[in-house]
């Protein structure tokens, strides 16, 4: 989870309950006739609701100064249902290839058989198909 999100999620958790601290110190403070019985409701609610706002409003404002960074290659956010498609199939024009006394028929710039001196044409052997390359639909 990026940090941005924590701190903007945190900033509006203090500022919530801040902003329930201040109503309830007002609360407090509005039955009270006498200025040092308001005294308690002051400490206790008022002042540290206070507080709580304005630390939330700093983090807020943190979360969105922070810059946004790209997602890095190869992760991927959770949140992000498309699959993945498969990349297509190497393509190449010739005969399918295989190794000799190998048992799979390969096109010709596969991988395991691209720049192999020894390999040579399948012809009408019955080889399966590289996993690689995948030379035929299966």
């Amino acid at each position: 989870m990026p940090t941005s999100r924590i701190l903007l999620w945190a900033g509006l958790a203090a500022a919530a309950g801040g902003t329930v601290l201040c109503v309830l110190g007002w609360y407090g403070i509005s039955g009270e006739r006498f200025a040092e019985r308001q005294l308690p409701y002051l400490a206790s609610c008022t002042v540290p609701g206070a507080a709580l706002i304005v630390a939330g409003a700093v983090l807020v404002a943190t979360a969105y100064a922070l810059p946004v960074r790209p997602p890095e290659p190869g992760r991927r956010e959770q949140a992000d249902p498309e699959p993945e498609t498969p990349p297509a199939p190497p393509s190449a024009d010739g005969p399918l290839l295989r190794v000799p006394g190998g048992t799979l028929a390969h096109r010709p710039d596969c991988p395991l058989v691209a720049g192999k001196a020894d390999a040579v044409e399948a012809g009408k052997a019955s080889l399966a198909p590289c996993p690689v390359c995948e030379p035929w639909p299966s």
